[in-house]
């Protein structure tokens, strides 16, 4: 480069310069050098700025043809959405030229519609007229024929029914007379169970008064009894289940027939015999106990000291206490053939020995009560005893009530047996006047009735004795249709 510069400066220059000597040279070469490095510099500068617009122009480039491709193929799409509206449209016009023709086809058939429309009322008022004029003269033939016929069936009905009604009388008081004896029978039955009713009620009052009674009697004979036996045992105990019978005949239950006593029973686990077994209704027990112990509270009530009582009273009070137990544990409804509830009665003859007992232990009937056991005097049991006999009472009620409601179950029978058998003797009835009346109808109604015909026989000649009727001869020359078959004929219209 330096030496195209040389060569391209006048020859004077390059004289001088080759004169000038060394001294000049590097000076001169510097300055050609810094000029050729800006010239370079510039050069890469715009070289530099070329390449960014080339790379500028690049990726318009490419986005001109990502452009062009999209804009491909919206066109693709716009022009398949414009085949397909097209092919909506030709679609569209042929439905709508085939509306268009059916639509001609339907206004055509319309018009010939109304044409034979018209033709028709024209006709269908012609014939109404007939058949109006047609029925007018029926109408009037068939209040004529239905007043004469029912004149002549009414009379003849009349004949038949009076025989029939005798005969069905009789029929009916041979129907009626098991059931009146049925119905006899259920009266007495309820008058006689309300009768004995009334009887049980006042009974019931008049055995209430006397239980307040003994037991006022029982509990004194009790206390008298108490102080009599103190400290015999055996007493003691043959005096507890004599009260007991006591109670129990004041209740008025029979020995052996309700209510058993010392009833053995012989098990795995030993011998069992409870004093009293009460018999219940439906084959149901109940067990009573009268073996409780009094010698304690006999020194209770005769202790002349606060110790001795207190100690009489809490051994009294322990006694019982050991006898609930032992009654509690001895399971009696387990035992074979004694049907019992979960209960033993433990009978205290003495009405005060079980009140004060409870009055040192007020937990004592609670605990008898978790011990299956019911702790009973004289007045409670006496209460009790009297509930049974009414359970009885009310077993032999429910007893009578069930014969009563079987004895109705037949009369019911026998009533809805007679009622079926009078509704078939009704419709007998009806199927007898009918045909009665359809075939008395045969004889001068009807094309070819039997009337005409016989009339047609002596027009042939046939010698007859006597003339038929000339109402019935005029009514079958007519060959008018029975009654029931006008009568469809009105419904029908």
């Amino acid at each position: 480069m330096l030496w195209s510069m040389l060569s391209n400066t006048p020859a004077w220059f390059s004289l001088a310069l080759f004169a000038g000597g060394a001294a000049t040279l590097l000076p001169v070469v510097w300055v050609i050098r810094s000029t050729f490095k800006n010239q370079l510099n510039t050069q890469l500068a715009s070289e530099q700025a070329l390449r960014s617009q080339l790379s500028q122009a690049e990726q318009l480039a490419e986005q001109l043809r990502a452009q062009q491709l999209q804009s491909h193929g919206q066109q693709q799409q716009l022009q398949a959405r414009l085949a397909e509206r097209q092919r909506q449209v030709a679609e569209y016009q042929q439905l709508w030229q085939r509306e268009l023709d059916a639509k001609e086809e339907i206004q055509v058939h319309a018009h010939e519609l109304e044409v034979e429309m018209a033709n028709l009322q024209t006709l269908l008022e012609q014939k109404q007229l007939s058949f109006e004029q047609q029925l007018a003269q029926l109408e009037q033939a068939k209040v004529q024929l239905k007043e004469e016929f029912h004149n002549l069936a009414n009379q003849i009905f009349d004949e038949k029914s009076e025989r029939f009604s005798h005969q069905s009388k009789e029929k009916i008081q041979q129907l009626l007379q098991p059931v009146q004896g049925e119905l006899k029978g259920f009266r007495d039955k309820m008058e006689a169970i309300h009768s004995e009713e009334l009887k049980q009620r006042a009974s019931l009052k008049t055995e209430l008064l006397h239980l307040q009674a003994n037991n006022k009697a029982m509990t004194e004979q009790a206390d008298r009894l108490t102080t009599a036996l103190q400290g015999q045992k055996k007493a003691q105990g043959n005096w507890g289940e004599l009260m007991l019978e006591n109670v129990l005949d004041s209740a008025g239950l029979r020995p052996g027939y309700d209510y058993q006593r010392e009833v053995n029973f012989n098990t795995d686990e030993g011998k069992f015999r409870p004093d009293v077994v009460v018999y219940l209704p439906q084959s149901r027990h109940l067990v009573i106990d009268a073996k409780t112990s009094l010698n304690a509270y006999t020194r209770y009530i005769n202790a002349t000291t606060d110790s001795e009582a207190n100690q009489a009273i809490v051994a009294h009070t322990e006694a019982i206490t050991a006898r609930i137990k032992e009654l509690g544990s001895k399971s009696y409804e387990r035992l074979p053939g004694l049907n019992s509830p979960e209960v033993v009665i433990m009978f205290i003859p003495v009405e005060s020995a079980f009140v004060e007992a409870v009055k040192h232990k007020p937990t004592l009937y609670q605990e008898a009560l978790q011990n299956n056991v019911l702790v009973a005097t004289p007045t409670t049991l006496l209460t009790s005893l009297n509930i049974v006999k009414q359970l009885w009472r009310f077993e032999e009620q429910s007893k009578h009530t069930r014969e009563l409601a079987l004895r109705a179950e037949k009369f019911y029978n026998k009533l809805n047996s007679f009622l079926h058998s009078m509704e078939g003797v009704g419709k007998q009835l009806d199927k007898a006047k009918e045909s009665y009346e359809r075939a008395f109808s045969q004889l001068y109604m009807g094309k070819g009735n039997l009337i005409k015909q016989a009339s047609e026989f002596k027009e042939l000649g046939v010698a007859v004795v006597k003339e038929l009727p000339e109402e019935l001869e005029e009514k079958a020359k007519l060959e008018l249709e029975p009654v029931s078959q006008l009568g469809n004929h009105d419904s029908s219209k």
